[in-house]
């Protein structure tokens, strides 16, 4: 019966016994079996009284109930006991909920099912294998109450057979109808060999064998019963019967083992009702020493060949581990595997490696995918067309100053801190392509490189020119003699001492720790697993980054503060003023970029917003310094050629006195009428012109 349950799936099930010594040595048994093979738990185990009370049976039921999901109810139970549960089902209406299994008190009988059999349908019994004796039958039948008089009780079995009565001391009261004794079993008589016949003979054959091979070992040769043999000890007795083995009225060996029990040899039935609306007790299998079931050879309610279930949980879903309930092996809570945890057995969860993630189902990990700044995404399609609108004009502006490389406007800019400025502006909006660039050993390298080296060129020239101008104008405050290294050759000499700080710091750079990519599975290591991405990206940290910059950033304050003492110096005298608003737009841009860089630094997009800011900024300094600086001098060199000529030449001391008499005034204009302020710049002018010598310093000269 424990090979029954486990067969079908059902690992909850309740018992029910018949009070006494069959029902509860049955159901300790199953129980004791149960326990010993695992998988099968009992959720109740109930006892039918003796006597029951009104109800007691209905209770049953009630009880059975509370564990719904144990569907599945074991009986050993005596065959009133039996018929009187199942109309109990029948009366609470739970036909068709429970699924009976019992034992060979019920076996394949009709009276537990007579006007049940909707109740009873799907019931799955056993009954020991049976043969059928013939030559049992020929004796029975030939017994008469003229040949069996030796059975005191054959009277009363005619009576009851025949349905008569004999003489006045009959058994039967009430019956009209008198035995004439000339009645055949079989023939006046329904008949059918009562199914333990085989057993019964087998039984008396295991101890007439036992009796004989006793009497040879203590009686050897001798008949009848000897002296050892008058008082027969039952243990030694026992011993002879537990031995023998002989072929019984079946053909079947008669055999018992260590506990004295016979070969477990069942059939095992199911009733069922055809469609015909027929029932009937179907062997659907057997059982010796293991079991044979056909499973397809079986129907439930309304004709359904697929086994209902008696189970106390479900089982789980893939990547779902079991939470046993305490003390219930057969019940348990089903926890799905959370976040990077994958199902690793039947009970536990496990964390996938860093770099996996689990599959679908959780029933295991898999890598997590790689991705990187791809050129048709949005975050680079930004960033590449501003950069390329930015390279084709700072190449239009380094092309048109190549081409009038000698006109005024040109040599009065400074030509060559000019074409170091714009080489800056150039590779400040290359670098979007690098940034963007699939990451690999030479991407990475290039980065480090080329970062700030734009930005380190555009300053450092910046930085050059507004600290020459300063210098030019205090060394003039103090005489008429021009300050050392205003020169081109020695402004190209500090540009480039400049610019080499920055590749030193490169190279000490490369030489610490030399470029290499990685794949970062923290940016985007979602709560859910199923958007988390490792980034494929350079082994540079923020703050590598920052360094990488600092430097330029330096150089741009420093800039910024000379183009601030600067301010006061006439908008003619070499790009003062928009050097100034150059510096202080630029500034605004990177005080911007900051906290958008940093402030970023948990998001999910933390990649590309980062790399977006990071160039858009870098184009934004770029195009402000291009615009400011060099597009007015290209739109007049195209557009306004009459305007590129040559300006009046004036002394070095004419210049300073200039700019010295302008600031003086701007001071006093507020204090004076408009009309004083011109008059006293105009007369200064003209004494100054009046005192100059006549050989002249050409200021445009020193700016070239």
């Amino acid at each position: 019966m424990v090979d029954i349950v486990t067969a079908m799936g059902w690992n909850y099930v309740s018992t029910l016994a018949s009070e006494g010594n069959y029902g509860e040595s049955g159901v300790e048994a199953f129980i004791q079996i149960s326990r010993e093979s695992g998988g099968v738990c009992i959720a109740q185990s109930l006892k039918i009284p003796r006597e029951p009370k009104p109800g007691e049976f209905n209770k049953i039921i009630l009880r059975l109930l509370e564990t719904s999901s144990a569907r599945a109810v074991i009986m050993f139970a005596n065959e009133d006991d039996i018929r009187r549960v199942l109309d109990a089902a029948k009366r609470i209406n739970q036909t068709g909920h429970f699924l009976w299994v019992g034992s060979d008190s019920w076996g394949a009988k009709i009276a537990p099912v007579v006007q049940q059999e909707k109740v009873a349908e799907g019931a799955v019994t056993i009954l020991p294998k049976r043969a059928s004796v013939d030559g049992f039958d020929r004796y029975f039948r030939s017994r008469s109450l003229a040949n069996n008089r030796r059975n005191v009780w054959f009277a009363e079995f005619w009576e009851e057979n025949f349905g008569c009565k004999l003489g006045s001391h009959a058994k039967k009261i009430g019956s009209l109808k008198k035995c004439t004794g000339l009645e055949k079993v079989g023939r006046d008589s329904t008949y059918e060999q009562e199914g333990k016949v085989q057993f019964v003979i087998d039984a008396v054959y295991a101890m007439a064998h036992a009796l004989h091979r006793m009497h040879k070992e203590l009686c050897a040769g001798y008949i009848g019963l000897c002296p050892r043999m008058s008082n027969i000890d039952g243990k030694e007795l026992l011993s002879h019967i537990r031995a023998v083995n002989f072929n019984g009225s079946a053909g079947t060996p008669v055999i018992f083992n260590e506990n004295g029990d016979a070969p477990g040899r069942y059939d095992i039935f199911q009733y069922q009702i055809t469609n015909r609306s027929t029932t009937e007790y179907r062997v659907i299998g057997h059982w010796t020493d293991q079991l044979h079931l056909n499973l397809d050879a079986m129907r439930w309610t309304r004709g359904d060949p697929s086994i209902p279930p008696s189970v106390c949980s479900v089982p789980c879903k893939p990547g779902e581990r079991k939470k046993i309930v305490k003390g219930v092996p057969c019940c348990w809570h089903c926890e799905r595997c959370e976040g990077y945890h994958y199902q690793a057995s039947e009970f536990t969860c496990e964390l996938c490696a860093y770099e996996q993630r689990p599959n679908e189902n959780r029933t295991g990990c898999q890598p997590i995918p790689i991705i990187k700044l791809e050129w048709h995404s949005p975050w680079a399609v930004v960033p590449v067309f501003i950069s390329m609108l930015g390279i084709i004009a700072t190449t239009f502006a380094i092309v048109t100053f190549v081409r009038y490389n000698d006109t005024p406007i040109v040599r009065a800019s400074g030509r060559e801190l000019s074409y170091v400025l714009l080489t800056g502006i150039f590779l400040c909006y290359a670098i979007t392509f690098l940034m963007i660039a699939t990451p690999d050993t030479a991407v990475c390298s290039f980065r480090r490189i080329f970062l700030g080296l734009g930005m380190c060129f555009s300053y450092s020239a910046l930085l050059t020119k507004t600290n020459r101008i300063h210098r030019i104008f205090e060394q003039g405050k103090k005489s008429v003699t021009a300050p050392k290294f205003i020169s081109p050759a020695s402004q190209l000499v500090i540009t480039f001492s400049l610019i080499s700080l920055q590749l030193l710091g490169v190279f000490v750079w490369f030489a610490v720790d030399p470029p290499h990519t990685i794949v970062d599975f923290g940016e985007q290591r979602t709560q859910d697993p199923e958007n988390a991405r490792g980034v494929l990206k350079c082994d540079i940290s923020d703050l590598s980054l920052i360094c990488s910059l600092g430097y330029s950033i330096l150089l741009m304050v420093t800039c910024t503060v000379y183009a601030i003492k600067t301010r006061g110096v006439p908008e003619t005298f070499n790009e003062a003023k928009p050097i100034g608003f150059t510096m202080y737009t630029t500034c605004i841009i990177w005080l911007a970029f900051i906290p958008i860089f940093f402030g970023t630094a948990q998001s999910a997009e933390r990649m590309y917003i980062q790399t977006t800011t990071l160039t858009i900024s870098m184009s934004l300094s770029a195009s402000v310094s291009l615009g400011m600086l060099y597009m007015p001098k290209v739109y007049i060199i195209i557009f306004h050629p009459e305007q590129n000529v040559q300006k009046r030449k004036r002394s070095f001391k004419a210049v300073v006195t200039a700019a010295t008499m302008s600031s003086k005034l701007t001071q006093k204009g507020s204090d004076r009428p408009n009309g004083e302020v011109k008059t006293e710049l105009c007369e200064s002018m003209e004494t100054n012109t009046s005192s100059t010598k006549t050989t002249y310093v050409s200021y445009s000269n020193h700016a070239n």
